[in-house]
């Protein structure tokens, strides 16, 4: 190679790599800059620098006299355990107000970060920068047993908490089209966890129901307008404008300003001020404020249990639970709403669940690796999970065989685990204010509050009534229906054909009507006698050549789920909720869940002009847009058991509603319930008599076994 080669090979060289690098660099670009800015124009979301009043900065006086306030329970207490009674008050006094300042007293307070931020010379507490000044990386321990080093921030940004949704397999759940969720069979992966069988309140969507302010009037205001705060995002550490809509995307990240707004606080602080997280609105949009004091900020620490029930007490008991910390600080302005009926309804405290008066932390079961938290290996519902490989189980305190104490019974006890799940002897019943049937198509007005509000045609915790039993794998359906078979194996145990489709207790049949007819007070074109039977068989719309055409259905597609594994008899909470579906999206197990704008909803009491709002917002527009049914939305309504996501919007040029229709889910869902653990079990007679607790026709055993169940010899004897 002569030269002139060399020279012009070198140019060609030098040519390509700066071409690569250009190529990179603009990649980095577009990828930092103008895909956010995309973004943000395709989907409506708004991202902007927060901001918060209760970030202020302290004086040094003011931290000692905030240090001082906040151990003194703890010095008074080693105080008088050093300085006991001796008669002389006055000198005792003197000598307990010596001991609560000696260096080794001060030194043993419950909140070591005093004593860190002095050191750190931190003044003022701004979120998760603050944090990251200490704790930019953590070790873990990974699910190998490696003890690895991680980024703190990527790693809260990482969990369910924030994102809500994963893209990765972990879910229990299958679709009605047989396979896993984001499993091997998937055609493709997407995220899960935000999109799920309507909440428990109205508002399905966290895009269009993350943060309101709603107009109320309540009686108590006499016809003054009262501002107050509802929302999604009341329960989610994130404390931006909407969602991590971001991590729902196949590529792209939060932006900084969203991941500054953190509430690491609302886990991690001891003293933290429910009263500061209410919605608040400025030139950008509304978002939930936080309390970000020095206060809070000096008593982190491990979350402890208040820390973790300020939300999911909302989810366990709802705000009707008088042990609710969270309901009874509803804000300083902007008042959150109270919700009186509760989904799940299996409350956290010492009084309902054994556990809690034993002083056990949330975290002694969810063993958490970094900020990840593991919700255990089995689940009905569509909620992600951060560490599916992570058993959280009775078994792993209690053995295999936790029936010890009882000679004369145990090895009938331990015999029964084989088909029984520990909740179903040690969870007797749940709280009264259960909600079993939601409607939200007919709000009344509820003066306390002062908005129009959804009605609880039905609430109960007994079992039979808001609590079933059926057998369960650890799986669940895409719409919360437990997985499991009878072992005999015969197909006479079937729930999506009967239980979960039907209500044939007569007491329950009552309520519904003696509910429906007080509605009709307010909606006169009510026909009582169509409405309790739309509530108590679902299935009523269908025809018959559908409800066969579901029957084969369950039986080639879902029937081979049913039998995966071991299934042991469950307690279910019941609950199923009347909405508005889209109808263009629908197949023999439900139709596309459409949303309800909050404010809207509260404030008019018009479902339709609510519902009308809502599927405006720019996020449920591109849903029906051709890139979001490409990514997800045909995958998404597959395992729905619909073969393919109809883009056709239900929202006319004229603003009239098309494909859609008011309907109660196709089947109640059957939710896992796992606290309320009580000490003692049920008795023998709970259940194996013709009026205990567990149907055993319905439970799929042949008339013969049934009737032998209901019968034991054992209990007849003792009768006798």
């Amino acid at each position: 190679m002569n030269a002139g080669d060399k020279v012009n090979r070198t140019i060609k060289q030098k040519k390509f790599l700066i071409g690569l690098v250009t190529l990179a660099v603009v990649a980095w670009l577009a990828k930092a800059w103008f895909y956010p800015l995309f973004f943000e124009e395709y989907t409506g979301v708004v991202n902007a620098p927060l901001t918060y009043a209760s970030s202020k900065a302290l004086t040094d006086r003011e931290i000692n006299n905030l240090a001082d306030d906040l151990t003194q329970s703890y010095r008074a207490k080693r105080a008088r355990e050093m300085v006991p009674d001796e008669g002389n008050t006055f000198i005792e006094r003197i000598r307990r107000e010596r001991a609560m300042e000696l260096k080794s007293v001060r030194d043993g307070s419950p909140y070591p970060h005093i004593k860190y931020f002095r050191q750190a010379g931190i003044n003022l507490y701004e979120g998760p920068s603050t944090c990251l000044r200490c704790h930019a990386n953590m070790h873990l321990t990974n699910v190998k047993g490696e003890i690895v080093k991680v980024n703190t921030l990527d790693d809260v940004v990482d969990t369910v908490h924030f994102r809500f949704q994963k893209n990765s397999r972990g879910f229990s759940t299958f679709g009605f089209d047989g396979r896993e969720v984001n499993g091997e069979e998937a055609l493709i992966n997407i995220p899960m966890g935000k999109i799920d069988r309507a909440c428990g309140l109205p508002g399905s969507f966290s895009w269009t129901g993350w943060a309101e302010l709603v107009k109320s009037k309540p009686e108590s205001a006499k016809g003054e307008v009262v501002m107050r705060s509802e929302g999604c995002g009341q329960c989610h550490i994130g404390g931006n404008y909407h969602p991590a809509t971001e991590k729902m995307m196949p590529i792209g990240d939060v932006p900084e300003s969203a991941k500054q707004g953190i509430d690491c606080l609302v886990c991690h602080a001891d003293i933290y001020d429910m009263n500061q997280r209410v919605v608040i609105e400025d030139s950008h949009g509304r978002r939930w404020n936080q309390d970000r004091s020095l206060r809070s900020a000096l008593t982190v620490g491990k979350p402890k249990v208040d820390s973790c029930l300020n939300c999911h007490q909302h989810n366990l008991g709802g705000d009707a639970f008088e042990g609710n910390r969270a309901a009874k600080n509803l804000g300083n302005i902007n008042e959150r709403f109270v919700h009186e009926g509760a989904k799940r309804a299996t409350p956290f405290s010492p009084a309902t669940d054994v556990h809690s008066a034993a002083g056990m932390n949330c975290l002694d079961c969810h063993t958490p690796q970094g900020h990840k938290i593991p919700r255990g290996l089995q689940g009905v519902d569509l909620v992600a999970n951060d560490l599916p490989e992570k058993p959280v189980s009775c078994e792993g305190c209690h053995t295999a065989s936790p029936h010890l104490r009882d000679v004369k019974n145990r090895a009938i006890l331990n015999g029964h685990v084989a088909r029984l799940a520990c909740e179903t002897c040690h969870i007797k019943e749940l709280a009264d204010y259960s909600v079993v049937l939601r409607d939200w198509i007919y709000p009344i007005w509820d003066k306390k509050e002062g908005i129009y509000s959804y009605v609880d045609i039905y609430q109960s915790g007994k079992p039979g009534k808001g609590m079933t039993y059926l057998w369960f794998n650890g799986n669940g359906t895409f719409l919360a229906n437990a997985l499991g078979d009878n072992p005999t194996g015969d197909n006479r145990y079937n729930p999506l054909m009967n239980q979960l489709v039907k209500i044939d207790d007569p007491d329950v049949l009552a309520a519904i009507r003696k509910a429906a007819e007080k509605l009709k007070e307010t909606y006169p074109d009510i026909n009582v006698d169509q409405y309790v039977q739309e509530v108590a068989n679902p299935l009523s719309p269908f025809t018959p050549e559908q409800i066969e055409s579901r029957r084969q259905w369950v039986e080639e597609k879902i029937r081979p789920l049913m039998r995966k594994g071991i299934s042991r008899i469950t307690p279910f909470k019941l609950f199923n909720a009347r909405m508005y579906e889209d109808m263009g999206n629908q197949g023999l197990f439900g139709a596309m869940i459409l949303p309800f704008d909050y404010a809207s909803y509260y404030e008019t009491g018009d479902p339709i002009k609510s519902v009308k709002i809502a599927i405006k917002s720019p996020i449920v527009r591109r849903m029906y847009e051709e890139p979001f049914k490409l990514y997800m939305m045909d995958s998404f309504m597959t395992y729905f058991g619909v073969k393919t996501w109809s883009t056709d919007y239900p929202l006319t040029a004229n603003d009239e509603l098309k494909h859609v229709e008011k309907h109660w889910m196709r089947q109640m869902a059957s939710l896992m319930v796992n606290h309320g653990i009580k000490k003692e079990g049920r008795e023998c007679r709970d259940c194996h008599t013709e009026q205990g607790i567990l149907d055993f026709d319905k439970l799929g055993y042949s008339p013969e076994r049934a009737k032998e169940l209901r019968h034991l010899p054992e209990l007849e004897n003792k009768t006798k």
